[in-house]
């Protein structure tokens, strides 16, 4: 089994009993104390357990804690790679599409640069500035405007005014979190309010997010699950969320972060 197989599948066993022992991981695995350690003090600095003498706890940012932009975009950089050049494969040169806020979006845009005649619509700002140093002449760029977050998207009503009155062919949306209960969900109020015009005005919806997103819900709901034409994530993602987003999703496509090609359809 990889590291990071074995690092899912101890996160996942967090998550579903509260806690974990070092010692009954080792023998589970068969792998020595140290390696069980290193794969904590990886999920620990994730962010997505705690480590205590011996074992390991769940835990989580409550459900309105907004990481900035800076602060995400240093977190699973080569998932977030992987996923955005899967992404890049549905933009046809000539489209109208929409990217919403977050790392993984931005991860997009740097790859969007050389797809000519695209209207882009969105309210991050990382994803104009890097589409405007892209300096096409045959691109056309649409901020929103509205109120700036912590994690630098423009939202509120002057935002959700602006992106009623477009109509797109595909929407890239980074979420939060992703529950089989809540949906996709955001930390911030009036975020999850400007990504549900976005939603409504794209004919397809195709959420980007890593696997560290599952189990994780944010105070507000955007949409269901049922509502994505594609999820595209990395292949850390759990078992039952494979099951779980497979069940409720348009398709299911999981990527490696090496970067070899992906595996689409319904989840194994």
């Amino acid at each position: 089994m990889l590291a990071q197989q074995r690092q899912a599948a101890i996160l996942e066993r967090v998550r579903a009993t509260g806690g974990v022992r070092v010692s009954e991981l080792a023998a589970e695995f068969g792998v020595s104390d140290m390696t069980i350690r290193r794969d904590l003090e990886t999920l620990h600095e994730r962010g997505v357990l705690a480590k205590v003498h011996g074992g390991a706890t769940i835990t989580g940012p409550g459900s309105t804690d907004e990481p900035g932009f800076r602060a995400k975009s240093v977190r699973q950089p080569a998932e977030k790679a992987a996923i955005a050049a899967r992404a890049a494969q549905l933009v046809r040169p000539g489209a109208a599409v929409a990217l919403s806020a977050g790392t993984t979006t931005a991860e997009l845009a740097r790859r969007l640069v050389d797809v000519p005649g695209l209207t882009v619509v969105t309210n991050s700002l990382p994803v104009a500035e890097i589409l405007h140093a892209g300096g096409r002449s045959d691109q056309t760029v649409v901020l929103t405007g509205g109120v700036r977050t912590p994690s630098d998207a423009l939202v509120g009503p002057l935002a959700v005014g602006a992106i009623r009155t477009l109509h797109l062919d595909l929407l890239f949306l980074g979420v939060h979190g992703i529950s089989e209960r809540a949906g996709f969900t955001t930390p911030n109020l009036m975020e999850a309010e400007t990504d549900r015009a976005l939603v409504a005005a794209a004919d397809r919806l195709v959420v980007l997010a890593d696997h560290t997103k599952w189990g994780t819900v944010g105070i507000s709901s955007i949409v269901e699950l049922s509502a994505a034409h594609v999820l595209i994530s990395d292949d850390g993602l759990p078992g039952e969320a494979r099951r779980v987003l497979g069940e409720r999703v348009g398709e299911l496509v999981t990527v490696t972060a090496t970067g070899t090609p992906p595996s689409g359809g319904a989840a194994e």
